[in-house]
Order: structure tokens, then C-alpha cells, then sequence
């Protein structure tokens, strides 16, 4: 595994979208285009699937230096109010483009922090949200929580309103890898929320982990996978620390680049990590993911039906999903779109009428193929080709020859699939076949590294 480690330890994508945002194109793209392309989207998936909503709450009160979200730090509560009457302007504004009733089979209210929103807040946000709109049967409504400002009338209020997923921020219990990270919480803050949450009816709770944050060692990702086992979530997210400087510049820097683990020092965490949840009965899901076998996304995973999107692996596969509020992404399977990054801007641009747009792609055929085929091997390992694929996979496949001698992708039959020595490495697998990436220029670094 070491040299495996040293060999295939690159920069790369997480693959949560195909491009990946830093290769996106604006030629053909155009706010007249992204709409056409929502109404097509929608005309052709609502009734059968329903849509997916996804709304970026950006406000944190304090800076977590391990965090690579679009957020703003402040205090200043006055501005969830005008904030929220943006976002409700902003769907009406995509409201008038579906021309009928949208069926929302998913919402997720992400951050930035959600709970930093008072609960009547994030009442009249959901209610407008949904005024007008049918709600599936099977609808997954999840939002994320810092377990030290969330409330117990916060659980409540968005139970009332078909929440039934909560996401806790956790990160590490590691009062030293808390204090270099400034995400200060308690066990006892964490169980407090988590048994609130179960009384209340939430039938999921995910917990957010992070493995390779600063100062991280064994002794303490065996301890905080101990306290996170005894508190049974029913997901669990295990993510890789993404250390880009470069990107999020001073924010990233508080600590030495000495106090990084890197290569085997960071696959080991996750190795320990992945194998006390395994014993605890956790399921590994895709990519850095695990869950009991009650939970949706596990039954999904079973069935060979989860999805991965902008909001990670989901139950929930719809073709169009909207993105709300500043930075936020929308994906209409055909293109995707992103909001204003200032918060000034956005509001500026929704108040005006306009849908809030920065940037944006639209996909080209060659682009639809290799998205299938990267969401196929992230999601069950493995993705078949039919014979007029064309000249992008037939490279892809011809670059897999190394990984195929090393025992981590077998390829026969039409089928590539990652083997389960190579799941460690399905982004390199992906990355195979990702023809804009290897159409980059040699020496620029846009993604952290892939262990």
C-alpha cells in the first residue's frame, strides 16, 4: 500500500460534478441558455422524479480554518431577514421559468452555518420555498447544524416542516485538533443535540468527520471514532482535509505546514477510522461515506441507486437541481450554474430580477459520456461502454493499463471496475477518463491530493 500511496498521490478532483468547476467553459453558456436548458430539465424529469433544492445559508459566526465553504463571518443577525426574502426572490424568479408546479423531492440547507439563522427564519425560508410546490411521498429534506447552535426549538420547527435529516458538523474531538481548527465543541454538546433529535423523530443523523486535519494523530481519530460508535449516527461522512492555501490563502495557515499528515501518516488515519466503523457495523458507502444498514442511503447503495452530487452521495437522484443563495451551484444535467460569490452582488442582481449568475457550462456530448461513466465508478465502482464511446474513453481505458498491473481496476467485457484493492483510489480511476483535466497545462495545481 505504501508504494501504491506514492505512486497514485496526485492532485485531483472529488468528482462531485463532471467537469469539475475549475474547467468549466463559458462559450455557449448564457443565462438565456441556463434557462432553456432548467425548462428542458424540467419538462422532462418533475413529474416522474421531482427536483432537487439546494439553499446556501453562507453566515458563520466564527472562521473554522479547515473549511473550504463560500461563507461570511458576522455577528450581525439583522441580516438573516433581507437574506432570506432574497432567496425566496430568487425561486420565484426560477418559478417563472418551470411555467407549472414543481414536485421538491429534495431539499438540503447547507452553509456556512444554517442553525446560525434563527428557527422563524428558517420557518418562512421553508415556507416559501414550498407554497405552491408538491412534495414527493419520498421527499429527503436534511440540513447541516453546528452542534453549538442549534436548538432544540430549531429541531422542532423543521420536523414540523419534513425535515428528517440532520448533519452535524464534527470534524474531531480532539481538543487539540479542535483548538487548531477554532471548532471548539463537546461531546456532551454533540449527544445533547443527537438524543434531542431522536426524541423529536429525525429518522437520520449524519455526523461530518475529517481525517489529515492538523496535528491529527492515530491515538485521537481511535478515540473520537470511540465517542462517535457509543453516540450510533446513522451516517457518517469521513472526509479527507482538502489543504489548498493557494485557494483559501491565510484562513488555511494558521498552523505549520508541519503539523499536515501526509501520504501513508494520512491514509493511515483513515485506514483506523474506516476499520473501528466497520466493527461498529457501519456499511462503506462510495467514497468516504458509511452508514447503518437502516438508513436511505444504505438501501440506496444495496439497490445501486445512489447518487452523487455538489451536496456529496445521496438516496435522491433527480436531473435538475436547483442551487439558492450566494456561491450556490445548479445543476440541470445539461449545464450547470453558479451564483454570485458576494453576498452584496447577489442580492444586488435578485432585487433587480435577474437570476443571480456568474459562470457556468454547458455540457458537450463528449461531456455527458465521460459524466456517466465517472458517476458510475463513484457511486458502485464500476461502469460498462458501449462500442461507439468514442476517442476520450478509449484513452481513458488505455491509461488505466498501470493501475489494471497493479491490481486496482480490472477491465474486460466492456467493463472497467475498481477492484477493492483500488478503492482508495476511484478519483485516480476517474481522473483516467477525464479529458479536460489532461488537456490542462503541465504545472498548474487546482485540486488538493487525491489520499
Amino acid at each position: 500500500m505504501k508504494s501504491l500511496i506514492a505512486k497514485y498521490n496526485v492532485p485531483g478532483p472529488r468528482y462531485t460534478s463532471y467537469p469539475t468547476v475549475p474547467f468549466w467553459e463559458s462559450e455557449g453558456y448564457t443565462p438565456e441558455r441556463w434557462r432553456e436548458l432548467v425548462r428542458r430539465s424540467f419538462d422532462e424529469s418533475n413529474a416522474a422524479d421531482g427536483i432537487s433544492l439546494y439553499v446556501h445559508l453562507p453566515y458563520c459566526e466564527t472562521p473554522c480554518t479547515f473549511c473550504g465553504c463560500s461563507k461570511k463571518f458576522t455577528r450581525d443577525h439583522r441580516l438573516e431577514d433581507p437574506y432570506v426574502g432574497h432567496v425566496l426572490r430568487e425561486w420565484s424568479l426560477y418559478r417563472e421559468v418551470f411555467g407549472s408546479q414543481p414536485r421538491v423531492r429534495e431539499l438540503h440547507l447547507g452553509g456556512g452555518t444554517p442553525t446560525f439563522f434563527s428557527p422563524q427564519n428558517l420557518d418562512r425560508l421553508t415556507r416559501g420555498l414550498l407554497h405552491g410546490a408538491t412534495v414527493s411521498d419520498d421527499h429527503e429534506f436534511g440540513f447541516e447544524a453546528n452542534p453549538g447552535s442549534t436548538t432544540e426549538e430549531h429541531l422542532q420547527v423543521l420536523y414540523g416542516l419534513g425535515f428528517r435529516r440532520l448533519s452535524l458538523g464534527i470534524q474531531d474531538f480532539d481538543p487539540v485538533v479542535q483548538e487548531t481548527i477554532n471548532r471548539v465543541q463537546s461531546v456532551e454538546q454533540v449527544r445533547d443535540v443527537t438524543q434531542a433529535a431522536r426524541r423529536i423523530g429525525y429518522g437520520s443523523i449524519n455526523y461530518d468527520l475529517i481525517y489529515g486535519l492538523p496535528r491529527q494523530r492515530l491515538g485521537g481519530i481511535r478515540e473520537t471514532i470511540a465517542q462517535v460508535t457509543q453516540l450510533r449516527p446513522d451516517r457518517i461522512a469521513f472526509y479527507g482535509y482538502a489543504h489548498v492555501p493557494w485557494i483559501k490563502g491565510i484562513a488555511q495557515r494558521r498552523f505549520s505546514e508541519a503539523d499536515i499528515p501526509r501520504n501513508e501518516e494520512k491514509r493511515a488515519l483513515y485506514e483506523t477510522g474506516r476499520e473501528l466503523l466497520m466493527e461498529a457495523g457501519y456499511h462503506e458507502i462510495g467514497m468516504d461515506h458509511f452508514a447503518l444498514p437502516g438508513d436511505s442511503l444504505y438501501r440506496s447503495a444495496a439497490s445501486r441507486t445512489v447518487h452523487r452530487n455538489f451536496m456529496g452521495y445521496t438516496p435522491v437522484h433527480t436531473q435538475l437541481s436547483v442551487g439558492l443563495g450566494m456561491s450556490a451551484i445548479g445543476d440541470a444535467w445539461y449545464a450547470f450554474s453558479q451564483n454570485e460569490k458576494d453576498v452584496a452582488a447577489y442580492a444586488r442582481r435578485v432585487q433587480a430580477g435577474e437570476l443571480p449568475l456568474l459562470r457556468g457550462h454547458v455540457l458537450s456530448e463528449e461531456d455527458l459520456r465521460v459524466r456517466r461513466h465517472i458517476l458510475d465508478l463513484m457511486c458502485r465502482f464500476e461502469t460498462r461502454f458501449a462500442d461507439q464511446e468514442g476517442d476520450t474513453v478509449r484513452q481513458g481505458i488505455h491509461r488505466l493499463r498501470e493501475m489494471r498491473d497493479d491490481g486496482l481496476v480490472d477491465v474486460h467485457d466492456g467493463t472497467v471496475r475498481v477492484t477493492p484493492a483500488g478503492r482508495p483510489f476511484v478519483r485516480n480511476v476517474c481522473m483516467a477518463f477525464d479529458a479536460r483535466l489532461w488537456r490542462q497545462q503541465p504545472g498548474s495545481q487546482l485540486f488538493s491530493d487525491v489520499i
